[in-house]
């Protein structure tokens, strides 16, 4: 993706009150830490800047938005047309009544659980244990530890491509393990969370819990995208990697966690391309060996370097 690419296209694209900028990386966005470029990264200075952009934005130029990259996989050539990032704006939280809680979707998901407690609002906990924000949360049915994004959700709020601001149901999301319906182009804002009163002594105690058990249990420390691949229904994706005799198997400077290995890391040096080739060997081993075909719960986005 060369300089003239993005300067073509910021040409064309409607004025805004926040940041547009060309060519700007990505890896520093992501938990991996590799990828390419955006050829033009936008970062809304709030929802009425995101939806005028959307707006104006021609309908031929391609649009991605990214949370903070804890599950998220962007390939070395980078990623063409807009890619946006929502920032602090879309990171508050206020309470609503006894049970419930209001959160901007560049929120991470530990800071949602953080303003559950202080507010006494039990049962939003399990988000202590998932990396990410509610924006990938609410996009994915994130859960932990028991509990998952559709058993707490009310509504949220989203932009369309078209720029039209709309609110969501539980029925409009039609949520299942680990995905929802909702159309690829919308982008939540925030989301109304409820859980049940609590004690907040309690809730941080359990909380320590989740945490404890993560630390433990996860390579929370090392250069991952989270967990790889999706369960499959009625097992475990990291017992059939481990079957597959993939614990602590290495392409390039990317390696299955020996830790937990339902987890790829970047040991210092890999490519995504290292990543993603690591994980569709994972991939062949495992339906070699079981028969299941692991399906990828980390989003892969951009182009082949």
């Amino acid at each position: 993706m060369n300089a003239v690419q993005a300067s073509s296209l910021m040409a064309r694209l409607p004025q805004v009150r926040g940041e547009l900028a060309e060519n700007a990386p990505l890896a520093e966005f992501t938990w991996f830490r590799v990828g390419g470029p955006a050829e033009v990264l936008f970062r809304p200075a709030d929802r009425d800047d995101l939806a005028a952009f959307l707006k104006g934005c021609p309908a031929d130029v391609p649009v991605t938005v990214i949370g903070v990259g804890s599950n998220l996989l962007v390939r070395d050539g980078g990623v063409k047309g807009v890619v946006i990032r929502l920032g602090r704006a879309f990171a508050g939280a206020r309470k609503i009544g006894e049970t419930r809680l209001e959160v901007g979707t560049a929120m991470l998901d530990a800071m949602v659980s953080r303003a559950a407690m202080e507010a006494g609002i039990e049962g939003l906990e399990f988000y202590r244990g998932i990396p990410g924000s509610i924006g990938g949360a609410l996009r994915m049915n994130a859960g932990a530890h028991g509990g998952e994004t559709k058993d707490v959700f009310v509504e949220a709020e989203a932009v369309t491509r078209q720029g039209e601001i709309i609110r969501l149901t539980p029925a409009d999301m039609g949520f299942s393990y680990r995905h929802t319906d909702v159309a690829g182009d919308l982008i939540f804002t925030s989301a109304i969370l409820e859980g049940r009163k609590g004690d907040k002594d309690a809730i941080a105690r359990r909380m320590a819990e989740v945490q404890e058990h993560r630390e433990n249990a996860q390579p929370i420390k090392s250069r991952t995208g989270g967990s790889t691949f999706k369960n499959p229904e009625g097992g475990k994706a990291w017992q059939l990697v481990d079957a597959a005799g993939c614990r602590g198997l290495k392409v390039g400077g990317a390696q299955v966690s020996e830790m937990h290995c339902n987890f790829l890391i970047n040991t210092g040096n890999a490519t995504a391309r290292d990543i993603e080739t690591l994980g569709e060997e994972v991939r062949a081993r495992v339906k070699k060996t079981s028969g299941v075909e692991l399906q990828w719960e980390i989003k892969r986005i951009g182009e082949a370097a």
